[in-house]
């Protein structure tokens, strides 16, 4: 029994050629040991055993959570960019609108003026 597990030692160091390159095949593979550890110590391995699932189920709840937290977060984002893209169109707009007025206005004050400048020019040519 002792000779097999020599053999599977041999056989994962064996280096292999390719290409002129000289590799080294490293095999992951797991197999049972002859040595038996100890209940305790195989209670203690179960625990950490234990200890990786739930801690590895907390990561993978966070990462959902974060995942699911950020979708709202960039919702609402984006919500308030568009919210705050409308309103500054809406607020130049009425800008726009309000120089148009005060230029429909200014000509019409302008025109008045002139039919004024012109009345006081006939008048005063005409005395």
């Amino acid at each position: 029994m002792e000779r097999q597990g020599t053999e599977v030692m041999r056989k994962r160091m064996k280096p292999a050629e390719e290409d002129g390159v000289v590799l080294e095949i490293e095999e992951k593979e797991e197999f049972q040991t002859n040595i038996a550890g100890s209940e305790e110590m195989e209670l203690d391995i179960a625990q950490i055993l234990e200890k990786i699932e739930r801690f590895t189920q907390l990561v993978s709840e966070l990462l959902e959570s974060g995942k699911t937290s950020f979708k709202e977060l960039i919702n609402e984002f984006e919500e308030r960019m568009i919210m705050i893209h409308k309103e500054q169109i809406e607020k130049w707009q009425e800008e726009i609108k309000d120089l148009r007025l005060l230029d429909s206005s200014n000509e019409e004050a302008n025109a008045l003026l002139q039919n004024a400048r012109y009345l006081l020019q006939s008048a005063h040519i005409d005395s």
